[in-house]
Parts: structure tokens; sequence; C-alpha cells
């Protein structure tokens, strides 16, 4: 498996593989063809359904950048390796001197077809293991928490890392919390992270508290998201907003200290990892079940570490996480990270916690493990209809009088 750094990405919003991906991919062109005068990116899939309401085309042109930049969205041709399919070629004059077909898996990350990981900067062999059981069967034989397997295939460094994720994790949700107004694009949505923040119920109760809160921060990190703010992706940037509001929760109403949080963002994002490496948390290969139903997973785990729970209870939170998303479909309205996006983050979040709690009373009676869930959110997400795979064809998307709006 690849390092958590591939995993954990600070960046621009609002969509790791409608922006961030193609960017990366435009930018290895960009370098590798600096004698171009003109590049041509044609978007299929995904990329091409939903590519103008993630402002795909606006991120390409800004990367090539004084480089011309022609974008095609091609919404036919069929995509059979990746939903996320991109082409970019480069000219000189007239002539095409090379073409690259790139193919955006998800969180920011790229693949080059017809060559090995390796020339994208990303090293696959981090981590020997790529199951839970394996990994936990390892930490069981060794004694060690699953934080602690991390810091023995990444090293001391990848904890300095995570500092930095925090830290600008952290920074989303000031900012979020701290801007009002209304979100880029054509729907018009209001900014209202602060509102859910300042508004306390006057009888309160201190679950409705604990709601209010954490749902207020899970807002603030998705609206930052949605107005191309900086955000880091956990897994993606769809779902940017789950980890950091349960976790910056979790440290003011308990106090953990910052280096109890950086554990648990390494035990998170190892659960992410084995998502990625054997299912998928893109939202146009598998549904918003690989984007907010790995978020969540995350969470949860991340939260068990936080109060010290054993591996198999880890796992629990982990899998009931997911269990009850399976299925979840991507239909973003217009395009836009927006609607059902920025709620889902706070749906999601609550539901991390609910999971940590089942895990500390039922998990010793569980029945499914995480790999089967994983298993099975794959196989899922592979079955939906294309209209449910981040393509706005499809349930809300689909409903909504997009006829009636305008793009800005």
């Amino acid at each position: 498996m690849q390092s958590l750094k591939e995993l954990y990405k600070i960046g621009r919003g609002p969509s790791s593989s409608h922006t961030m991906g193609p960017e990366r991919a435009a930018k290895i062109m960009k370098s590798r063809w600096q004698s171009a005068n003109k590049f041509i990116v044609t978007l299929y899939g995904s990329l091409a359904s939903t590519g103008k309401g993630h402002n795909t085309d606006a991120v390409l042109k800004k990367t090539f950048a004084p480089t011309a930049c022609d974008v095609v969205f091609d919404y036919k041709t069929p995509t059979p390796v990746h939903p996320n399919t991109l082409d970019i070629v480069a000219m000189r004059g007239n002539r095409e001197i090379a073409r690259t077909r790139f193919y955006s898996v998800g969180g920011g990350t790229i693949k080059i077809e017809g060559e090995p990981d390796a020339n994208t900067g990303v090293d696959n062999d981090v981590y020997p293991l790529n199951t839970f059981d394996e990994i936990s069967q390892y930490c069981k034989d060794r004694n060690i928490r699953l934080w602690q397997y991390v810091k023995q295939c990444e090293g001391d460094g990848i904890f300095g890392y995570l500092e930095k994720i925090w830290e600008q994790m952290k920074t989303a949700i000031h900012e979020g919390l701290t801007t009002t107004g209304v979100l880029p694009g054509c729907l018009g949505t209001q900014r209202r992270a602060q509102q859910l923040y300042n508004q306390r119920h006057i009888d309160e109760s201190a679950q409705t508290k604990e709601n209010r809160l954490v749902c207020s921060y899970a807002f603030a990190v998705s609206e930052q998201n949605a107005s191309g703010g900086i955000i880091v992706t956990a897994p993606t940037c769809g779902s940017c907003g789950v980890v950091p509001s349960v976790l910056k929760y979790m440290q003011e109403t308990r106090g953990f200290s910052d280096e109890q949080i950086v554990r648990a963002l390494a035990t998170g994002g190892l659960i992410g990892n084995i998502i990625k490496t054997n299912a998928s948390i893109s939202g146009a290969e598998c549904g918003c079940q690989a984007e907010i139903g790995s978020a969540c997973s995350m969470a949860a785990a991340a939260l068990g570490e936080l109060f010290e729970m054993g591996l198999g209870q880890i796992e629990y939170a982990a899998e009931v996480a997911m269990e009850h998303h399976l299925g979840l479909t991507c239909d973003p309205i217009a395009g836009l990270v927006q609607i059902p996006c920025i709620e889902r983050n706070a749906v999601a979040a609550m539901r991390a916690i609910n999971a940590l709690s089942l895990a500390n009373f039922l998990a010793d009676s569980r029945k499914i493990s995480f790999d089967l869930i994983v298993k099975t959110m794959y196989n899922t997400g592979r079955d939906l209809l294309n209209s449910y795979r981040e393509t706005s064809a499809g349930g809300l998307a689909k409903y909504y009088p997009v006829d009636k709006l305008h793009f800005e």
C-alpha cells in the first residue's frame, strides 16, 4: 500500500478527482513537454458529465497557463478502465507531439496508462500488508497498536506530516466558521456552518449540543471545499469534513492532545488506505459510499484509537460505519459539491460517533469483518447504474429543476 501522504493531501477544492487529479496530470504533461505551444484535454465519463460544476476546465486552463489549453467534453465515449478518464495532447503548431491518457482514481491520485505508478511519484511498497486481517494479526503478534504499525512502515517522519495535516484541518474549520455568504455556482447555496455553531437551542441538551457542534464543523470544512478553499482529502475533497469534525469535537470536549490526534489520524488513514487499495474511494467509480462511507470508517477508526479501544473494537467501528452507507449514490445537483454533499458530511460524522458507541458494547459479537464489507462496498458500487456514479444524471440531480438555473 501507498504512504498516507498519498491519502491525506492538502489541496484546493471542490473535488479531488475532478480538480486535484486533472491538475496533477496537467502539471506532468506541462513539465514533460515544455516546447508545446498548446494543449488539448479531452474529458470522458464523469469528468465530462460533472466537469463544469467541478470547475475542471477552469483548473486545467489555469494550470497550463500561459500556454493555451482547449478542453473538450466527450459525453459519449465509453470509459471501461475508469470513469474519470482524460487524454492530454501536446501540440507544437498544428502538429501533435505527444498524447497521454490519465485516470483520476480518487483522492487526487492519478494513474498513467502504460506507465508504472513510480512515474507519478507514488511508492506502492510502503506497507507490505494490504488487508485489515493481515495487519491486525501482525499487530496482535507483536502487541502493537495500528498507529505503531504505521510508524514501523513509514518511519517517524510521517507524524510530522500528519501534524501539518491536522493543522490544516483545524484551519479549514476555523475559516468555514468565520465565513458567511453564498457558495459559488448556480444553486445559490447559503453557507450555514456559522449559524449552526452559534444558534444554541434555548433548552439544549448535551446530546443536541454535540450534534450541533459536530455538524457545524463538518459544514465548515465542506463549505470551504465547495468554495474552492484549501482542505485536506480525507479521503477525498467531497468527504473532507467528516474526519476533522469528530476529531476537533473530541479534542475540545475530552482534552485529547495533538499527539493523540495525530495517532488517530494514522489509524484512520490506515483504514482509508485499505479501502483505497482493495476497493475504491472514487464517487465516479463506486458512488458516494466510496467517499462518505470511507470517510465515516476512517473517522470511526480514528475515534477508536483516541479512546484506546482494542483491535477488534476499532475494526467493528470501521465496519459498522461503512456497512450502513452501502449503496449510497453520488448524485450532486448541477455537478456541484454542495447538495447533498455538505449535509452528508455532517450526517456521516455523527454516524462515526454512533459506530464508536456500538463498538464499545458489541464488538465481541460481531459477524462481519472489515475486509468483507470493503469487498461488498466495491462490488455494490460497480453494480450501481452509471447515473448514480457522479454523473449528475440520476437521483436528486435528475429531479431537481436544474433547467431553471443558470451557471455563473
